[in-house]
């Protein structure tokens, strides 16, 4: 196996996941930068609260596109490679998290890169693997938005069904299971990019969204 391909494949996929879609949108949308606002990622779910719905649906289909996007490059630099398929997912993936167009300094003077929680791009690495996992997982990942109401929870479940979802197939059809390497990577970077969330999560003070914040926020009208 040529070593240029494997190195294209490893840079364009980061390149690619790395493009902050939700700070374009929110800049074409409002001016604004969506980095100073709400959790400051890049990804949907902030972008929802920065510039309303729409944008957010725009970032996230966007992000998605990222995950799709490393199975063609993956297609078309080293075809018939299924471990090149799912490392390409994977980077773009960790690059959707930890963009190079997203680096900031904290105040201990450490760099740090920063990006999404990784929902959409990993739902579009899945997707890029089987385009039908989209059937089982957005599905999914809608109820645990709507009826759970933690945006970092329904990122989690992204990642744990494309787990099962890979697995099963890996029994069942005699999928690839290289397939199931990428559901647990996915499910290790989310889970490092969520520790803020995690950490709220466990002390009751994460953010309540879809249904759930609804029936909260009017149920306590009455």
């Amino acid at each position: 196996m040529e070593l240029l391909p494997i190195f294209m494949m490893f840079v364009l996929s980061y390149f690619i996941g790395s493009i902050p879609w939700g700070w374009v949108v929110v800049k074409l949308f409002t001016g604004k930068d969506v980095r100073a606002m709400g959790s400051g990622r890049t990804g949907g779910t902030n972008v929802m609260r920065a510039a309303g719905f729409f944008a957010g649906l725009l970032t996230a289909g966007l992000d998605v596109g990222k995950g799709l996007a490393s199975g063609w490059i993956a297609d078309a630099l080293l075809p018939g490679n299924v471990w090149a398929k799912v490392l390409a997912a994977v980077i773009a993936l960790l690059a959707s998290t930890h963009s190079i167009f997203n680096i900031e300094r904290d105040e201990t003077g450490h760099i740090h890169l920063r990006g999404g929680a990784g929902g959409a791009t990993g739902l579009g690495g899945a997707m890029a693997l089987w385009p039908l996992s989209f059937l089982v997982i957005f599905p999914v990942a809608a109820l645990v938005f709507a009826f759970v109401g933690y945006a970092s929870v329904t990122t989690i479940s992204i990642a744990v069904v494309s787990v099962i979802l890979f697995a099963v197939r890996a029994i069942a059809v005699d999928a690839p299971w290289q397939y199931i390497v990428y559901g647990i990577l996915a499910l290790l970077i989310v889970l490092y990019a969520l520790r803020p969330n995690l950490k709220r999560l466990r002390e009751g003070t994460e953010r309540v969204v879809g249904l759930r914040a609804y029936y909260l926020k009017h149920g306590n009208q009455h």
